[in-house]
């Protein structure tokens, strides 16, 4: 196994979790926590294929795959925030709804792989040179890993040092003090519940423009919506954090494939080799670490010792007292 490859490629497949992570953490960071990841996800991988493929132009399908991602999110936040039903709930409804609507119009999209063009991969020149990190971060990567570099940043620093980030914090926090400073309450849960809908279609569409090109199915996103969720809390909701969670992740997932090739490990018989279907309990590690982290995160004392934004999952009706 060759370490340098399985972190390259976890930069790589770690940048699909890194965007929906992040989106993610945009909602809940007002307060509206959303479920439908994963779905949003499919949706995204569907429309940017199949838009790429009658056009012929990714970046075209890409842009199509956000908006349409971002659209179907707007269901939820209808639901959550002016219906105020539960979040969960709803989330999980969006899930379903969305998966169905990608699996019905993404059907036979894989007999499209060979017309279906990609995102380009390069290498960035001198980084690339850098000896180790060179050719982890910066060797024949997507564009959208370079893109993935810089939004982190920016991210941050959005939510941290502007007063548009300080009225996203206040209404996942005080909704009712910010009401009461003119914040539009509900019109930004509105608009964040769309950018991380909007983030997930990109991760989806990163997966079957760039990272997993040349099909379409149930089996796309392969759960990652769900890991990006967990993701959210491990990261405290912080961009670079979110950054070092998908990385990993991506790197992880990897070497579950390659863990399995070799016949003996560390001087001893593979068990992984000779018994594939003990490679069924690798697969479950980063589901089995999201529930956990979603156990955790669900506990109130630990909800307020990992920063949890106060009003999340709850919703905020003008006038009531409190939150």
């Amino acid at each position: 196994m060759d370490l340098l490859i399985i972190l390259a490629s976890g930069v790589a497949t770690g940048t699909v979790l890194l965007y929906a992570t992040v989106g993610e953490a945009f909602a809940e960071r007002s307060g509206i926590m959303n479920l439908g990841v994963e779905g949003m996800m499919l949706i995204g991988a569907m429309s940017a294929y199949k838009v790429t493929a009658a056009t012929q132009n990714p970046w075209l399908g890409l842009l199509v795959a956000m908006f349409a991602a971002g659209a179907i999110s707007q269901v939820h936040a209808f639901i959550a925030i002016t219906l105020q039903a539960d979040q969960v709930i709803s989330g999980l409804a969006l899930n379903f709804l969305a998966t169905g609507i990608s699996l019905v119009l993404g059907e036979g999209l894989t007999s499209l792989r060979d017309v279906v063009p990609q995102l380009p991969n390069f290498t960035v020149p001198v980084l690339s040179q850098i000896p180790i990190l060179g050719k982890v971060f910066f060797d024949n990567h997507s564009i959208m890993v370079y893109i993935g570099f810089i939004f982190v940043p920016l991210a941050w620093y959005y939510i941290n040092r502007t007063r548009p980030g300080m009225h996203l914090r206040a209404v996942g926090e005080y909704p009712a003090a910010a009401d009461t400073l003119g914040i539009r309450v509900y019109v930004l849960r509105y608009y964040y519940v769309f950018v991380g809908g909007i983030l997930a279609g990109l991760a989806g569409a990163t997966i079957s423009l760039s990272i997993s090109p040349g099909w379409f199915g149930a089996l796309t996103t392969a759960g990652q919506g769900w890991i990006a969720v967990g993701l959210v809390i491990f990261a405290q909701w912080d961009p670079f954090r979110a950054a070092f969670g998908a990385y990993t992740f991506g790197a992880l997932r990897r070497l579950v494939l390659d863990i399995q090739g070799p016949s003996t490990l560390l001087g001893l018989a593979n068990p992984f080799f000779y018994n594939p279907h003990y490679a069924f309990f690798l697969k479950m590690l980063p589901f089995a670490f999201t529930v956990v982290v979603l156990v955790i995160g669900s506990r109130e004392a630990n909800r307020k010792r990992i920063g949890t934004p106060a009003a999340l999952g709850l919703p905020y009706i003008r006038g009531q007292r409190g939150l």
